[in-house]
């Protein structure tokens, strides 16, 4: 029997894959003390497209947010999340860029790190491994599982081996972002992973797409898996990953051990459940298995996408036709792993195939980098005749030609106009216009008010259909007029 520590995920990759990245800081500040208080070893909490998101979308300034909801964590270490060599952007972001973001989150207080490349540049993932030590951090070295038949054991067998290699690396972390890891597989590449792993750590991270990642992460502590990553159960399952409450319990019952304090559970789930109600976002979600997402592998997040550029096209009934194009164009790109970049990507060009109605008529400047070689080594070679259209496309000669400038952070500040470095941070990866905005809309909020009742629901409902100017709702409980 093992003891099993947990990770918790509510307020980056739950929030993430249900609300869209659009959890702002007030809407967690009230129980972050309790899941400080609960027992995780980690808490997961920063992302670079959540404060682009908090930014563009919720006028927040993620800075503050993020040193708000700081304040309320006193005894878990906090984790960021950082790609190799990008940044927001699913092109490229400068390396000095990638230096600074991390050094700016550990100065507002991360402590831990998972980091990735989908494409393993190791060298890359070894340079942010170190630079997280000059602040004493914790590194997860991440590998982006996906399906193909250049995946094999071997292949994770040789990645594991090489980043458990790395001094700073302290864990190394299977990311299933498509939920499609089964027992069948399980059995031979968690051992195959653990062997090579020089007696580090083995950390797993599965979106519950199929409806599978909880007996996933049973299969995968048989075989040697010790670190779990979870959420609050009202942010958890069905693009997100399974929930603290089953899987403490199911660890029990399977007769490991863990940290969890059980009793505050409950209060940290209803506080999400009222503020999902409240906001109009998804909460207690349940997928049922597609085998669809065998062949897809399409992270949640990026099915929402694949959904609002049909939706633009009025084409939402093509999204089976869209579906089939991905796993084409994944097969012909190589078996790229379908995680940020790729995914997009690969589901960008599939769309503009469907929607233009010729293979490869229209190619993303990220694509043509793709088949470039700036992003590192594909899996399997590019299918020949589609490399012979990416090379055709108007962009290819000058992109193949320029690989992206390496500035440095002096250049970076006088171009932006900043020494401010969080600003710098800002203003390199998200429009000034959006940046505007944000200031304007005064500062930050502390507090949501969660209204959660039967009677709010009936507001909702009406809220829906009502198409008069005036409306005015009377019960003994609530008096409520709304006026266009």
């Amino acid at each position: 029997m093992a003891h099993i520590k947990f990770l918790d995920e509510t307020c980056r990759d739950g929030q993430q894959s249900l609300w869209g990245m659009r959890m702002q800081a007030g809407q967690a500040y009230p129980v972050l003390p309790t899941i400080d208080q609960t027992g995780y070893s980690t808490i997961s909490l920063a992302g670079s497209s959540l404060f682009e998101v908090l930014v563009r979308h919720c006028q927040e300034d993620p800075w503050a947010g993020f040193d708000l909801m700081m304040s309320q964590i006193k005894n878990t270490p906090v984790r960021g999340g950082i790609r190799s060599n990008g940044s927001v952007t699913f092109g490229f972001t400068p390396q000095v860029l990638m230096d600074l973001w991390m050094e700016r989150l550990c100065i507002h207080g991360v402590r831990s790190w998972w980091i990735y490349d989908v494409l393993f540049n190791i060298d890359k993932m070894t340079r942010l491994a170190k630079l997280s030590k000059k602040y004493d951090c914790k590194v997860a070295a991440t590998m982006l599982f996906t399906l193909s038949p250049v995946h094999d054991d071997a292949f994770w067998a040789d990645k594991a081996d090489k980043l458990s290699a790395i001094p700073e690396v302290d864990s190394l972390l299977l990311y299933d972002t498509g939920g499609v890891l089964d027992r069948d597989r399980i059995k031979t590449l968690v051992p195959a992973i653990v062997a090579n792993a020089r007696g580090k750590p083995v950390e797993m991270h599965s979106n519950n797409m199929l409806g599978q990642s909880a007996k996933a992460y049973c299969d995968a502590v048989e075989f040697g898996v010790t670190v779990l990553h979870t959420a609050a159960r009202s942010m958890a399952n069905g693009p997100s990953i399974p929930s603290i409450d089953i899987m403490a319990k199911n660890m029990e019952t399977l007769g490991h051990t863990h940290d969890i304090d059980m009793s505050k559970l409950h209060p940290v789930s209803e506080h999400f459940r009222k503020v999902a109600k409240t906001a109009g976002y998804l909460h207690d979600q349940h997928y049922e298995y597609d085998v669809t997402s065998l062949t897809t592998q399409i992270p949640g997040g990026m099915m929402g996408t694949l959904r609002n550029q049909l939706i633009q096209q009025n084409m939402l009934d093509m999204l089976p036709v869209v579906l089939d194009e991905v796993a084409a164009v994944r097969r012909e790109l190589g078996y790229p792993g379908m995680a940020t970049p790729f995914a997009q990507l690969v589901g960008t060009l599939a769309v503009l195939n469907i929607v233009t109605g010729k293979r490869y008529g229209a190619i993303p400047d990220e694509v043509i980098q793709y088949a470039a070689g700036y992003y590192g080594e594909p899996p399997a070679p590019i299918d020949p005749e589609v490399m012979d259209r990416i090379a055709a496309a108007p962009r290819a000669k000058e992109i193949f030609g320029n690989p992206p400038p390496e500035p440095t952070l002096e250049d970076l500040k006088r171009q932006h106009g900043t020494d401010d470095e969080d600003e710098l941070i800002l203003r390199a990866l998200v429009p000034a216009t959006d940046i505007d905005k944000m200031r304007a809309a005064g500062p930050l909020k502390r507090d949501y008010p969660t209204i959660s009742s039967p009677e709010m629901e009936q507001v909702r409902r009406l809220m829906k259909v009502a198409n008069t100017p005036f409306v005015q709702i009377k019960s003994a409980e609530l008096d409520l007029v709304m006026r266009r």
